[in-house]
This record gives C-alpha cells, structure tokens and sequence, in this order.
C-alpha cells in the first residue's frame, strides 16, 4: 500500500530515535501508517477542525490525523524522548502540529485549541479510563469537543458500548450512553502493536450530544451510579442504603424494584433515581 506521506517508516523512526516503548508510560506503538489513517478516518472529515492527541509517541496516528487533514494537532507526549520524532513531523507540516511535553492528567489544552475540537488517541493504557470519564462529566455541557476516537484495551471498549444485563454493563457505559453516543469503530489484533500487548485491543468511537437523554444532576447520576455498581451483586436497597435513608421508598418512585440489582436497570432509571434522590 502506498504511504501516507514522505516521512520515514515508524520502524526506522523508532530505531534512529531509540524509541523502545515503556511499560511504565502505558505504551505500545501502532506501527502501520495504514493503520493509523484508517483510525485518523474514524474521526470523520477533520478539514476544519483541530485535534487533541494524547500520547502520540512516536507520530503514527499524528501523521495519519495530519495527512487526512486536520487543521491543527495538539499533541501531549509525557515522554521526552519522542520530541526529536515529532519535531520531525512538525517540520513536514509547517504551522499544523503543535507538542506539548508533559502529563495530559495536569495539563489544560482549550488555550491551545480552536473549535471545532476532536479528540483521538492511542491511549496509553495506564490513564484511559482516567481521562475519558473526564471528557464525559465536565461542569458544563456540551463539552469542548465534538468527538472522542479512542482506543482502549478492549475488554474497556466493551464496558464503554455496554447495555444492560450484560456482564460489561455498568459506570461507563452509563456515562457514555447519557451524554453521547458510543460505537465500537475497529478491533486490533495484540500483533498490531509493538510491543504486542496481552489482550486485544478497539477504536471507541464518541460524538457528543447536545443534551443529555434525560435530565440528572451530573455529581447525583455520578454518585448513585458509582455507589450502585461498588457493590453490583447486592440489592440496590443494600447497595444505595447510604444514598438516603429511605432509599426503598425512592427506588419505587423511580420505577424501580428495590430488590433489583444495578446491572439490570437502564439510564432513564437510573437518571430518575438521581432527580428523586437531589429532589430530598
């Protein structure tokens, strides 16, 4: 397949770059340009758009974004030793990427950033879940992005897309499914990596909605859902007990069974217990 651009191969970056990938950064590298363009194309048309990237590493997804043209990229990279690979692309891409070095966890990017905001990235494994329940539970809302293409560990990703009864369901899928849509876009075989990391890997795809389904409190819908799922095997009237004190007789204002478990009940449940509950 042709390349995605004039720079060199990831593999020869790597190498003249001394770029081994750190367990302890979360990382491990996509090194097919094909591939990254094909996750860049997730995304859908970047032409006009600017694009947050976490933990670019040594620029896969960061050329695959850039030759399918977004406007500008914003990359966060942890890891010094990867400037000398991004500076690289900068320099092939005059005015469109910009690196930031440091921990994306401490680091507020819209100074940087112009709307409309995308936000792609290979995750580092270590702060996934981390920064995309951020993303999902701002103070206010919309958020600052359009959308989210990630990829996560799949066993995440299934968690993330998950519907009730299933053994994934729960926290995040919640989250997800109240405040944007949420597809699993593309799975990546454990060999699509190196190194190889032990289990499978999926591009989540998130566009945001405008408004949440239903209407909650974030912080209550939070905290119910949390505390509900904290013990999922129990009850809910045992699991939510330190929710109110008369949690039995709010669970039943709110359609549900205070017998029922948390991995049975859907969102617009779970968004009336968390009205009942801030209404006390």
């Amino acid at each position: 397949m042709p390349a995605i651009d004039d720079l060199p191969p990831l593999r020869e970056v790597i190498a003249t770059h001394g770029l081994s990938a750190r367990k302890s950064l979360g990382q491990n590298f996509l090194l097919d340009l094909n591939l990254t363009a094909r996750i860049a194309r997730v995304a859908g048309d970047l032409t006009g758009c600017d694009v947050l990237e976490i933990g670019p590493g040594p620029g896969g997804l960061t050329r695959g974004l850039l030759s399918e043209g977004a406007r500008r990229v914003l990359a966060i990279e942890k890891d010094r030793r990867c400037q000398p690979a991004l500076a690289e692309i900068a320099e092939r891409y005059p005015g469109r990427l910009e690196v930031i070095e440091g921990d994306a966890l401490e680091i507020d990017p819209l100074s940087h950033l112009t709307p409309p905001i995308r936000i792609a990235a290979n995750l580092p494994y270590n702060v996934g879940t981390e920064l995309l329940v951020r993303w999902l539970t701002p103070p206010e809302w919309p958020p600052f992005w359009e959308s989210l293409t990630l990829m996560f560990q799949r066993e995440v990703a299934e968690r993330i897309v998950a519907t009730p009864g299933s053994k994934a369901y729960g926290r995040l899928a919640l989250l997800a499914s109240w405040r944007a849509e949420a597809r699993i876009a593309l799975n990546l075989p454990p060999e699509a990596f190196t190194p190889p990391p032990k289990v499978s890997s999926a591009v989540v795809h998130l566009t945001a909605l405008p408004e949440p389904r239903y209407p909650a409190d974030p912080k209550v819908l939070e905290r119910t859902v949390a505390m509900a799922f904290n013990q999922r095997r129990k009850m809910l009237r045992a699991a939510l007990k330190g929710l109110a004190p008369d949690i039995e007789d709010r669970l039943i204002a709110a359609g549900i069974k205070p017998t029922d478990r948390a991995e049975t009940i859907g969102l617009e449940q779970f968004c009336a217990l968390a009205r009942n509950v801030a209404a006390k």
